[in-house]
């Protein structure tokens, strides 16, 4: 399993440890990742997904899952994101029509 935030693309980076001699040498940055069951209004049921803990933050500020999803771009998501994504959408204008 990837360390790579599901919803926001978040993953790791990498970087120095610099001592007090100022030597360096190289290490990784990895993101907050958990292990959440989110749930989407317009599915009516709950979706796991391991998402970054500014992933989940920006989920809340936008108002839920089905928001977020319908305003983030693709090439952020995973590939279970663009499925639940396009699973959304096609429920939206179901039930426009």
């Amino acid at each position: 399993m990837s360390r790579i935030c599901e919803l926001t693309g978040k993953g790791r980076q990498v970087g120095h440890n610099v001592s007090h001699a100022n030597n360096k040498t190289k290490r990784t940055f990895l993101p907050n990742l958990q292990n959440v069951t989110l749930m989407s209004e317009s599915l009516e049921r709950s979706v796991r997904l391991r998402v970054s803990t500014h992933g989940l933050r920006s989920v809340e500020h936008n108002g839920g899952l089905d928001n977020w999803l319908l305003k983030t771009s693709d090439e952020k998501l995973s590939l279970k994101a663009r499925r639940l994504k396009r699973e959304i959408a096609k429920k939206a204008t179901a039930a426009a029509a």
